[in-house]
């Protein structure tokens, strides 16, 4: 696996909030979560990334 880009991530609290309670109802870390938004996102918008 390649390794992890890492980005720092500027949100407003009450989003940040939203997310964590969110993972925590899907039993996900935080950032698990984001990452599934982000990937669901891109699978609504037909643009995933292709395999390398």
């Amino acid at each position: 696996m390649a390794p992890r880009k890492q980005y720092p991530l500027r949100v407003a609290p009450e989003v940040w909030e939203a997310v964590e309670r969110w993972a925590q109802d899907d039993m996900r870390s935080t950032n698990a979560q984001v990452e599934w938004i982000l990937r669901d996102a891109l699978r609504r918008a037909k643009r995933t990334p292709k395999a390398k």
